[in-house]
């Protein structure tokens, strides 16, 4: 058992007692390693809510004008992370208000149920369109997608077409060309931009493209609850979405938010519009520097400090330390230097690299890394590229 006293207590003593290590994350906000760390004033909005009861279909809806406010969208909605936003897209999309459907979701038989997405965006994340019974059909190639081969694609049976931005991601053709098409038709286009903040004029600038339905992670750069995210858009649709989900008694149900993680989430959006984002970014411009300068002079190691793009659309999320290796490299592999990296103490995750060249390099991704963690990184990395 956990001792009750340490439960009480500020810091790390709860992990120590459940024997579960911290590491070092320089992998970004991945859910993997707990999204990110929320600031002081989000755990206590949380704290301050937890203490009494509330209608959640009033919370939910003064929680969405906030989101309104923020993202320009006609209304919002606070989700079970973006995961869960990608449900309620799928599903609203399907039945729009009408509660019989909603009823039989996911039995999606006799509704427009098709759901088009780009080759090139498909992920794992999609299953989330046919978790409320919608059937995803392709078109064009993992690089790019003709805007005929979305045309043709269009039938009786499409309830929407879905749009992925996020780092590394094919962007051929563009939202703009791909919401021109779809909307043509009298169709929605529903966008997952979960990993998309920052920047800050993202909260705003897909809505103000056309897409019907956008949603964020509240546990990423947002800095909310990890199991949050935040889904905005067309009125009649966020109407819809919620709903399909929960306190009602549909799909969405099992994807239920509680009541402090929806003043968490409102309370980190608040917050992330006033931050300076410049600021934090030259921050983390200066851990990677720091990185980049301890490596400097090494043979065969190539250490840069990255905002990046490849071929014009592979943007990294910010600015990073990476590290590459020539030819005359005669020491550990990439693969041997990452494994190093993990199995010491404290543990140190580092990036996956951009979308196809994840072989070829190590990225340090510093918008998670705390005060200081940056230089036991360039240690780490010095001892193991020095020594061979």
């Amino acid at each position: 058992m956990i001792d009750t006293d340490i439960i009480k207590t500020k810091g790390l003593g709860i992990y120590d007692a459940l024997g579960v290590k911290r590491v070092i994350n320089a992998s970004s906000w991945v859910t993997t390693l707990g999204g990110s760390i929320m600031p002081s004033e989000v755990v206590q909005a949380m704290a301050g809510a937890a203490d009494c009861f509330v209608d959640m279909r009033e919370l939910n809806m003064k929680a969405g004008e906030i989101i309104a406010q923020h993202t320009g969208a006609e209304a919002g909605l606070v989700t079970s992370g973006a995961a869960g936003a990608m449900v309620l897209q799928a599903a609203a999309c399907m039945t729009g208000k009408d509660l019989g459907k909603i009823s039989r979701l996911p039995d999606t038989a006799g509704m427009k149920n098709e759901i088009i997405m780009l080759r090139g965006h498909r992920m794992g994340f999609d299953r989330a369109f046919t978790l409320a019974g919608a059937r995803i059909v392709d078109v064009g190639t993992v690089r790019s997608s003709p805007l005929w081969t979305i045309k043709a694609a269009i039938s009786e049976r499409t309830a929407a077409m879905a749009y992925v931005v996020g780092w590394g991601m094919s962007r051929w053709p563009s939202l703009e060309e791909v919401i021109e098409i779809v909307h043509k038709h009298g169709l929605p286009v529903i966008v997952d931009a979960a990993a998309m903040l920052p920047p800050e004029e993202n909260l705003t600038k897909f809505v103000a493209m056309g897409a019907d339905l956008v949603c964020f992670s509240g546990g990423k750069g947002l800095r909310g609850p990890q199991s949050a995210g935040i889904l905005c858009g067309r009125k009649e649709l966020v109407e819809a979405a919620a709903l399909n989900g929960s306190p009602n008694m549909s799909l969405g149900r099992p994807m239920k938010v509680c009541k402090e993680e929806v003043i968490g989430v409102i309370t980190a959006l608040e917050l992330f519009v006033q931050r300076d984002h410049q600021a934090e970014w030259e921050e983390w411009r200066g851990k990677s520097q720091t990185i980049v300068e301890a490596l400097r002079g090494i043979p065969g190691v190539s250490a840069t400090v990255e905002k990046g793009n490849r071929e014009g659309n592979l943007e990294r999320e910010g600015p990073q330390a990476v590290i590459r290796f020539d030819a005359s490299w005669k020491g550990p592999s990439i693969p041997e230097i990452k494994e190093s990296l993990l199995s010491g103490d404290p543990s140190i995750h580092v990036g996956h690299g951009l979308l196809g060249y994840a072989s070829e390099e190590i990225n340090i991704a510093p918008q998670t890394l705390k005060d200081g963690e940056e230089e036991v990184i360039a240690e780490r990395l010095c001892s193991l590229l020095t020594v061979h």
